[in-house]
């Protein structure tokens, strides 16, 4: 089961989480200076230039696909450790914000959506 899939509500919801855990973490990081910005850009797209390749091949919940959301959430939580809802929320983000979904579809045309479904999944399956 994908993003496509849940409700408007559950959604709703983890970008409302995504948002809450995001600003608490601002707030107590001095926003984030304990996280190597240029380090983050350069794991990102790492995962991003391997996972790229590999979209059109296999289905969000591969293992191969799901080594590599391993990889992204371990590269979020240098930032915070998102909470399941959280960690959707930021792949939401991705979806709502018209800089980031460019960003990341330069890497595929369909990386936002499936980085999404990936995410999803990673989540629901390891995630509380």
């Amino acid at each position: 089961m994908g993003l496509q899939q849940t409700t408007p509500d559950y959604l709703d919801q983890c970008r409302s989480a995504q948002r809450a855990e995001q600003e608490q973490s601002l707030a107590s990081t001095d926003n984030w200076a304990h996280v190597d910005k240029l380090q983050v850009h350069a794991d990102f797209d790492a995962v991003y230039q391997e996972l790229a390749p590999l979209i059109d091949a296999n289905v969000p919940e591969s293992e191969a696909i799901q080594a590599l959301m391993e990889k992204h959430f371990a590269i979020v939580a240098r930032f915070y450790v998102p909470s399941r809802d959280a960690y959707v929320g930021t792949v939401l983000f991705y979806a709502d914000n018209a800089d980031m979904k460019a960003f990341h579809n330069a890497y595929h045309p369909r990386m936002v959506e499936f980085l999404g479904d990936a995410a999803y999944t990673y989540a629901l399956q390891n995630l509380q």
